[in-house]
C-alpha cells in the first residue's frame, strides 16, 4: 500500500472520486540510444506520453512515435521553454516530466497508479526522489528530491536558463514513493561537455540576476563545495567514483565563477 506523507481532503464516503489523468512530457534532443527505455518505464501511469523534440538527427521521433507517443517538434528553445511548451501541448491537468535519460522504477510507477485512484489531497505539487550513476555506480548516498508531478492550472516551469523545475514559491510538495533512476553518465568527456553548458547558462542566469562576480567566492565556493559532495552528502562511500565526482562538481563551481567574471568583463567592454 503506498503512504502520501500528506493529509487527504475531508470528502462525504459516498462522494465518486474521479480518477486522474496524467500527461507525461519528456523533451529530447539525439536521444535515440536511451529514450525508448524512459518511455516504457511511464507508459502503464500515463494517459498520454508526449515528446518534445528539439531537432534530432537521429531516430528519437521515430522511437517516440513507435511506442506510441505524442510527438511535437519545436526548434529547441531553452529547457524550461521546452517543457512548458510540453505542458500546453498535454490533454490532460496534471504533467508528469522526466528527461530521456531517466527511467522511473516500478515503485514510483505504482505510487503514480494508485494516486491516481485515490481522493483529493492538499498539494499540487509532488516529489521524487532521482538517483544518478557515475563509473556503473548508483550515487545512492546522495538522492535529490525533484518535484515532478504538478498541475499546470497552478503551476509552471519557472523561467530560468538550467535547474528548471515548477515554480512552486512556498506551496506544499508531496513528496511520492519511488526513485527516478537517471543513466546521465556516459563517459568523462560527454560529462566535461555538459559541465561546460551548464556553467555556460548557470553564469548567464546568475549574471541576468545581477550577481556579480566575487574572488571571495571564487576562493571558497569550489572547496566547499568539494567537502559538500565528498563528505555530508557521503561521497566517501563511492571509493574512486565518489572521489573523481567530488572533485568535477569543484570544477563546476570554479567555471561558472570565472565565466560570471568573464560576462562582467564583455559587459563594460561593450558597455
Amino acid at each position: 500500500m503506498t503512504v502520501f506523507t500528506q493529509q487527504r481532503i475531508n470528502q462525504p464516503e459516498d462522494q465518486a472520486i474521479a480518477k486522474r489523468q496524467i500527461s507525461t512530457v519528456i523533451i529530447a534532443q539525439n536521444e535515440s540510444e536511451c529514450i525508448a527505455n524512459a518511455i516504457r518505464s511511464c507508459l502503464n501511469f500515463s494517459d498520454e506520453i508526449v515528446v518534445v523534440d528539439g531537432g534530432s538527427q537521429d531516430d528519437t521521433i521515430q522511437i517516440a512515435q513507435t511506442l506510441g507517443c505524442q510527438v511535437y517538434h519545436n526548434p529547441w528553445a531553452g529547457y524550461a521553454n521546452q517543457r512548458n511548451f510540453g505542458a500546453d501541448q498535454a490533454q490532460y491537468d496534471w504533467i508528469f516530466f522526466i528527461d530521456a535519460d531517466e527511467v522511473v522504477d516500478q515503485q514510483l510507477a505504482t505510487t503514480l497508479l494508485d494516486w491516481k485512484q485515490s481522493p483529493n489531497l492538499t498539494a499540487n505539487a509532488f516529489s521524487a526522489l532521482r538517483i544518478g550513476d557515475f563509473w556503473d555506480r548508483w550515487l545512492d548516498s546522495r538522492p535529490e528530491a525533484h518535484t515532478r508531478l504538478y498541475n499546470k492550472q497552478v503551476f509552471r516551469i519557472k523561467d530560468v536558463l538550467v535547474h528548471e523545475g515548477p515554480n512552486i514559491g512556498d506551496a506544499p510538495v508531496v513528496k511520492l514513493s519511488g526513485v527516478i533512476w537517471h543513466y546521465g553518465f556516459r563517459d568523462l568527456s560527454d560529462l566535461v561537455i555538459r559541465f561546460n553548458r551548464y556553467t555556460d547558462l548557470d553564469a548567464q542566469q546568475a549574471h541576468h540576476n545581477g550577481q556579480r562576480f566575487n574572488f571571495l567566492r571564487l576562493l571558497l565556493k569550489p572547496s566547499a563545495k568539494f567537502l559538500q559532495q565528498y563528505l555530508w552528502y557521503g561521497m566517501y562511500r563511492q571509493g574512486l567514483a565518489g572521489f573523481a565526482l567530488a572533485g568535477l562538481w569543484s570544477y563546476y563551481m570554479f567555471l561558472k565563477e570565472l565565466k560570471l567574471y568573464e560576462l562582467e568583463r564583455q559587459t563594460n567592454d561593450h558597455g
